[in-house]
């Protein structure tokens, strides 16, 4: 066979090949970075992680094989998460993927140039991490959570659940930019459901234990937990304190309920990481970031815990669990 002919057949079957292939095969692996403000440890870490290897897997790409996957993870440290986002932008990946709103915001800060993912924001426009949900128009793209309109569910449910709450702790991330959207919609709605609504912002396990410590030892008292970095990863803590204090609470994800919480009513967040692949598949096949349009979740779970509701004393109207996505006993 001619050098010429040898050239134009090893071409033709280069070509042919997957994108992912392709680039093994002409030794430039995609790299693909993710950015998790929670511990690796944290059974929802790897549930997260799964869930977004598994939806590239389902796309051909395959971690280690014909695509390279460096994952970091801040385990609430906020210092920490700000240097693995550098880390990783010196790694210059093709794709960088950020798990929730505090690590977009780090990768926000170390990059304006490699394509980000989110796969777990709330108000990506407000918070002013792209310029319209259809057209985001720079390098940020990805998926939403629940609107704030939501917070207005949570109380709903707080008080179908202990009728008798009439004092309502609600306790949020200072740092998370979502945070005052959802206290716009909680607070205004608090004299319908006939409760007194108190809002405190915290930042570590000291403050949040102090936030419960207020609002403990009466009879009549109930939590909200926004979503946030440390609210979950102290999620243990402020499940131990509710119970102790007999404290019905409502959490915003599923993962709080599995860990013993008393119920939740949120988007299924696992969902959204393995939305977040899809992206990931077509920047990496050559779209970009700028024209795919930002979607939201459409998959909500209400979830209870009959175990904690029994230890708590409370009888979860059968009206309500009717409608039930998932009972835990």
């Amino acid at each position: 066979m001619k050098r010429r002919e040898f050239i134009t057949l090893l071409a033709g079957a280069t070509a042919a090949l997957p994108l992912g292939a392709r680039a093994q095969h002409l030794g430039t692996m995609p790299r693909v970075g993710v950015l998790f403000g929670i511990a690796e440890k944290d059974p929802e870490g790897r549930n997260r992680i799964d869930a977004f290897r598994h939806g590239l897997e389902k796309l051909g790409w395959m971690a280690g094989q014909n695509v390279q996957i460096e994952s970091r993870w801040a385990g609430g440290d906020l210092d920490r998460l700000k240097a693995q986002a550098a880390e990783l932008v010196r790694l210059k990946p093709d794709v960088l993927v950020a798990g929730a709103t505090v690590s977009l915001v780090a990768l926000q800060e170390a990059t304006r140039d490699i394509p980000i993912v989110f796969a777990q924001v709330t108000d990506p426009v407000g918070a002013g991490f792209v310029r319209s949900l259809a057209r985001p128009g720079g390098n940020i793209t990805g998926f939403t959570q629940h609107e704030f309109a939501i917070g207005v569910k949570w109380l709903e449910l707080l008080k179908e659940l202990a009728p008798r709450v009439k004092r309502v702790a609600v306790i949020y991330h200072t740092d998370n930019p979502a945070s005052a959207g959802y206290l716009t919609t909680i607070t205004p709605a608090a004299p319908t459901f006939g409760v007194e609504l108190t809002t405190t912002g915290v930042r570590n396990i000291a403050e949040i234990e102090r936030a419960i410590a207020a609002i403990a030892g009466t009879w009549d008292g109930g939590i909200i937990v926004l979503h946030g970095r440390a609210p979950s990863t102290g999620r243990k803590r402020i499940i131990a304190l509710s119970e102790q204090h007999r404290l019905p609470a409502v959490y915003p994800f599923r993962y709080w309920v599995v860990s013993g919480g008393l119920a939740s009513y949120g988007i299924d967040n696992i969902e959204l990481y393995r939305l977040a692949a899809t992206y990931v598949d077509r920047i990496l096949k050559g779209e970009k970031p700028a024209d795919l349009p930002v979607q939201h979740a459409t998959k909500f779970q209400l979830v209870i815990n009959l175990k904690t509701a029994k230890a708590l004393g409370l009888d979860p109207p059968i009206t309500l669990l009717a409608r039930t996505d998932e009972v835990i006993e």
